[in-house]
């Protein structure tokens, strides 16, 4: 789950991290407003969307007065942005931010993350803030500085200050940087977080560190212990697919494929996916029905994945572990009769009752089209969308 930026920056302020003043606005005249009541000679407009290069993309203005702050927030309100972390159509601004302008005299990159690979939390830090960061570990992988921290110990101030003298800080600096960090990391730890992360972090010319910008995500499977979270999320901003998904226990994510897929367990989705890229094709989706999925739950899928009108092809791929293969081929026909779907269908049943869900789709009559291995039905699903 993620959250807008000025929901990022009150969680900050909540557990000490340094931010700007800053006021919401959804109108111009808001906007305006906010500038008075900032009082700074410099203020900054931002558009609130879920996505990142927002500055670039015309997102983000820098003003100095408040009938500036409204002419600025009239023109992001209401725009559509687009940005290389948006979906094509781009989103549609609903908010800004107000925030009072910061005497920047250096930018950093600093975040907390998950290590998967360490099995351990990981604070990363570059004296190359306000760049992405991808751009910088590809180009300059060694302005890229990472301390590893024990999740049975915590990080220890001794990390942060040996991380701030790694970032080129000198004594003074380092005694604001510390507790910046480990404020930091409170968030993380308290909240749930998958990614915490501040780019620009900013040092003024007074010697303060501010988080210029923020980004929270969130472990939706945590979300149970913190409804004050779950209640910041902004359905508005969420793919209409993935949410009506979330709605009744599906794992969806849209993709711009023309390839639907309905396949149970998480790691066989994956593999499907790859298959189909390597036999030529796009996925449409990622959908995961999970382990008990059922005839109503495999009708929903169908629903989801037809409302892409880039759909050309269904692959459903079922392995019978728990579910059973002749009830989710009930399933699939029930849901290809009821809701006249007209792209053609490749199913691949294996596992539990696969014989007998075999046999059920071979009576249907419909335009479904069996496979055996993966690989076939990679190739199947291909074949039918050339065909069509």
């Amino acid at each position: 789950m993620n959250v807008h930026e000025y929901q990022a920056k009150a969680l900050f302020r909540e557990f000490g991290v340094a931010v700007p003043n800053g006021q919401l606005a959804t109108t111009p005249e808001e906007a305006e407003r906010a500038a008075k009541a900032l009082g700074s000679p410099v203020v900054v407009v931002k558009a609130q969307v879920h996505a990142g290069g927002r500055g670039k993309a015309g997102g983000v203005k820098v003003v100095k007065s408040p009938a500036d702050a409204k002419q600025a927030a009239s023109q992001i309100l209401g725009m559509t942005l687009h940005t290389p972390q948006t979906p094509p159509e781009g989103k549609l601004v609903r908010k800004v931010y107000v925030e009072a302008g910061s005497n920047i005299v250096k930018e950093y990159y600093l975040a907390v993350l998950f290590d998967r690979a360490s099995e351990k939390f990981a604070i990363v830090a570059s004296t190359e803030g306000g760049m992405e960061i991808e751009v910088v570990a590809e180009k300059s992988p060694e302005k890229i500085l990472t301390t590893q921290v024990d999740p049975n110990v915590g990080l220890r101030e001794y990390q942060a200050r040996d991380l701030g003298f790694r970032l080129g800080l000198d004594g003074e600096q380092i005694k604001k940087f510390v507790p910046f960090v480990m404020a930091l990391y409170a968030l993380y730890q308290a909240k749930d977080c998958s990614q915490v992360e501040i780019n620009p972090l900013v040092l003024t010319a007074e010697g303060d560190f501010f988080a210029l910008d923020g980004k929270l995500n969130f472990d939706d499977n945590a979300l149970y212990r913190h409804p004050e979270i779950a209640e910041l999320r902004d359905p508005e901003e969420e793919d209409p697919r993935e949410r009506a998904a979330k709605e009744i226990d599906l794992a969806y994510v849209g993709l711009d494929g023309n390839i639907g897929c309905m396949v149970n367990g998480a790691g066989l989705a994956m593999a499907t996916l790859d298959m189909i890229h390597f036999c030529g094709g796009k996925p449409a989706n990622f959908l995961d029905a999970g382990g008990g999925a059922d005839k109503e739950k495999v009708k929903e899928a169908f629903k989801l994945i037809l409302r892409d009108e880039n759909v050309k092809a269904i692959l459903v791929n079922i392995f019978g572990g728990i579910v059973r293969c002749d009830l989710i081929a009930e399933g699939v026909v029930a849901a290809a009769d009821e809701l006249s779907v007209k792209v053609p269908l490749v199913v691949r049943l294996q596992g539990t009752m696969a014989k007998e869900g075999r046999e059920i789709l071979a009576r249907s009559n419909l335009n479904i089209t069996p496979a055996e291995t993966l690989k076939q039905a990679g190739e199947l699903a291909v074949a039918a969308v050339k065909g069509a």
